[in-house]
């Protein structure tokens, strides 16, 4: 006991003063950077509250949220979602067995509506809950109350920095929204995506759109003020302040002050200047981590197979993302951690899971009560989409005859006829690790590494 309360008590120390600077100093340096005057706070929102984007938006609550006349963060979500009474009962108990978390109820007088819930008498809400800090698809770990805008004009118009956490399905419509809003404005916002996904488009030329670009499509910011953070972290386990860090990429003119503002003693945020390769590679990540869930599930959790399954993935991912840009970034450190976090421990991995075991079936949609959204699922159809276009054939290393990019990944095939055409089964994914032209995964990364077949217009790329 003594050790956890010294141990809280330096974390207490360090969050107070990080790299030098006190939490009001670094506030202060961020605004300066901006512009703005003694009575003008920086005003954040978080548009979207999916599980990291609401525990985003409580870790910058939690920080800077004492700074009243300084800082302002509000998280928008929409309204009208019911919180079903299976989910109101689970979270009634979540309550209860937290004191800190009952107490606090309490004092807001919130607590009753939990009892009236649990017994069916009253009808919840997850924007209602949210601002109690409760996120319908991660209820078993309570965050800090947060300021809830159902009207969007109301919560992004004057923002300063706009967090997407929104789905990349969702992404272009709501920006295309919020764009209107902003056609009197005078500044330029920043925008910081965490969305990981990815759209296809096939004119002119066949090339893929990134979450940041749909935003810079849909509303005009130049792509310097658009970034994209990631990382090797899950939600949760993050607001439990688990050691976790993220990459903010992006240009210069912004990656470096938001990096240095965003970093806390236990989520160390660094900065990237490759944009393409982790933003890609997060689209990519949830692709594979739904085969790695059906792998796990299929063998029961064998190491062997999930090491093979690693192997096979990987060189896939490489090779695709030599395929879009001309040095991506190696797939090492945290961009490899990124990817193995995933496919260990994430909502597509839960996914492939529990469609191998048959407890949920593709009938039942992307979207997951108490999970969200399964992007892994649209990027599996869009890569697909993409790399088997018949316009970006590439040489066969041994058949020496032209053949779409997508014949070099039996993993993504397998996938989209899993997932997509639902011409096979979950036991697919199995076969398609025994890849009978027996090639050593090593060999798709050589000539992925050889940069034959990097194509600039995947991209969009003049």
């Amino acid at each position: 006991m003594v050790g956890s309360i010294e141990a809280k008590s330096l974390l207490s120390k360090c969050s107070a003063r990080h790299n030098g600077l006190n939490l009001e100093d670094k506030l202060d340096e961020f605004r300066r950077l901006l512009g703005k005057s003694d009575k003008d706070p920086l005003r954040i929102v978080s548009v979207g509250a999916g599980a990291w984007g609401s525990v985003f938006a409580a870790l910058l609550q939690e920080s800077y949220g004492g700074f009243r006349e300084k800082f302002q963060i509000r998280i928008w979500r929409r309204p009208g979602r019911a919180v079903s009474r299976s989910t109101a009962e689970h979270l009634f108990e979540v309550i209860n067995s937290r004191e800190d978390v009952l107490r606090r109820l309490i004092r807001r007088c919130a607590y009753l509506k939990y009892v009236e819930a649990r017994l069916g008498d009253r009808t919840l809400y997850a924007d209602e809950i949210l601002k109690d800090g409760f996120c319908l698809n991660m209820v078993d770990t309570p965050l800090c109350p947060l300021k809830v805008v159902t009207n969007l004009q109301e919560a992004a118009w004057d923002a300063d920095i706009v967090v997407n956490g929104l789905p990349s399905t969702e992404t272009r419509q709501v920006f295309e929204e919020i764009s209107k809003y902003w056609k009197e404005r005078i500044t330029v916002p920043i925008i910081i995506s965490l969305s990981k996904g990815i759209e296809t488009a096939l004119e002119p030329v066949p090339h893929i759109i990134t979450p940041t670009k749909m935003i810079h499509q849909a509303t005009g910011v130049p792509i310097e003020n658009v970034l994209y953070l990631g990382g090797p972290n899950i939600a949760a386990e993050i607001y439990n302040k688990e050691y976790a860090n993220a990459r903010i990429c992006g240009a210069e003119k912004w990656r470096k002050p938001l990096a240095k503002f965003l970093r806390q003693p236990h989520f160390i945020v660094w900065d990237n200047s490759d944009l393409v390769t982790h933003e890609v590679m997060g689209g990519l990540k949830n692709v594979y981590a739904i085969g790695a869930g059906m792998v796990a599930a299929l063998t029961n959790e064998s190491a062997t197979s999930k090491s093979v399954y690693f192997a096979h993935c990987t060189s896939e991912m490489i090779f695709i993302t030599h395929l879009l840009a001309e040095e991506p970034e190696k797939l090492a450190g945290p961009l490899l951690a990124d990817t193995y976090v995933t496919l260990l421990k994430g909502r597509n991995a839960w996914y492939g899971q529990m469609l191998a075991k048959g407890e949920i079936n593709r009938d039942m949609g992307d979207s997951i009560s108490g999970k969200g959204m399964i992007q892994g699922v649209s990027a599996v159809g869009a890569f697909y989409q993409l790399l088997s276009q018949s316009s970006l054939s590439i040489l066969h290393s041994e058949e020496k005859k032209p053949v779409a990019p997508v014949e070099s990944c039996p993993i993504l095939k397998t996938l989209y006829k899993i997932l997509i055409t639902r011409e096979q089964s979950t036991q697919a994914i199995l076969q398609a690790l025994r890849d009978e032209t027996l090639n050593d995964p090593r060999d798709r990364i050589e000539i992925a590494q050889s940069h034959a077949f990097y194509r600039p217009s995947l991209l969009d790329q003049p």
